[in-house]
């Protein structure tokens, strides 16, 4: 389902608040972490200014325009912009009596709604990867900046995973039950073939040709690959259980219903249990990609 489809907006701030933790306290921890990585990395190749007129494309709940907000001065705008009303609503929420915020319903791939050359720095994370027309994304991003604005976005470049790691859960190499976690990966996998799924038909090349074809000077790309790299253990397993890798995708608990009867259900849990217990370290497999363009 792409990022621009209204039915997803209800499932994306569902995963935002509650299924991209399973509404576990130290899941939720651990991801707060790395998303404060990413908002700064996003706001320092920003490189606001306190005036600014900041667009966030795909805000969420809010994670990289209420870090902008901190960044600028009584005269900076913030617009918000989103395609789930439910994820608006929270802004506003957040966002009290600020008089520095705008609320847009849009897609990424048409902001119609915002003038050409009206604001100074476009920003987005993770959302290139949920777009269908990633090509149109960018020509929006630069029809709206003015002369001199900067784009600033991060992405995960899943396409890695699927030809590296294509059956790895967790990066787990388990002898007992590796051949069922294999069953519960190919529920993701089957619906992530390269070319049939957003979020895996591009890489860090595509990001950059698709910034320079709309228009963009200066263009900096800046890509990190992890491949089995030692990562935190899995705790709780079954609070991991309820966790949605992402918006669109079914929990893990999900995925071995579908995958597994439910003997061989039992003996993942059983194993991921102990394995749990026992602090087994998981492997991180991903690649990330940061980009910083101007418009000339």
């Amino acid at each position: 389902m792409p990022y621009g489809d209204p039915m997803a907006s209800d499932e994306w701030t569902r995963w935002l608040l509650t299924r991209r933790d399973g509404g576990n306290a130290e899941l939720r921890a651990q991801h707060a972490t790395a998303l404060e990585v990413f908002r700064d990395e996003v706001l320092d190749r920003a490189a606001l200014t306190p005036a600014d007129t900041v667009l966030d494309v795909g805000a969420g709940t809010g994670l990289i325009a209420f870090g902008a907000l901190e960044r600028l001065g009584p005269d900076g705008h913030v617009i918000f912009s989103d395609i789930s009303d439910s994820g608006l609503e929270e802004c506003r929420r957040r966002a009290g009596d600020d008089k520095r915020c705008t609320f847009l319903h849009a897609a990424a791939e048409d902001l119609s709604s915002i003038p050409d050359a009206s604001v100074d720095v476009v920003t987005t994370r993770s959302v290139i990867i949920y777009c269908e027309h990633k090509a149109d994304a960018f020509r929006e991003f630069f029809r709206v900046l003015r002369p001199g604005g900067r784009l600033s976005i991060f992405e995960p470049i899943n396409r890695f995973l699927l030809e590296h790691r294509p059956d790895s859960l967790f990066g787990l190499r388990d002898p007992e039950v590796g051949h069922l976690l294999a069953k519960v990966v190919a529920v993701y996998r089957d619906g992530a073939r390269r070319g049939e799924n957003p979020m895996t038909d591009f890489d860090e090349r595509d990001l950059l040709r698709w910034a320079a074809e709309a228009g963009f000077d200066g263009i900096e790309v800046d890509y990190r690959a992890q491949l089995d790299v030692p990562a935190e253990p899995i705790g709780d397993w079954a609070a991991r259980k309820d966790v949605a890798p992402n918006p669109l995708a079914p929990t893990y608990g999900e995925a071995m219903k579908v995958a597994l009867s439910d003997e061989e259900r039992a003996v993942v849990d059983a194993r991921m249990t102990a394995l749990a217990q026992s602090g087994t370290p998981t492997r991180r497999t991903l690649a990330t990609a940061y980009v910083r363009a101007l418009h000339p």
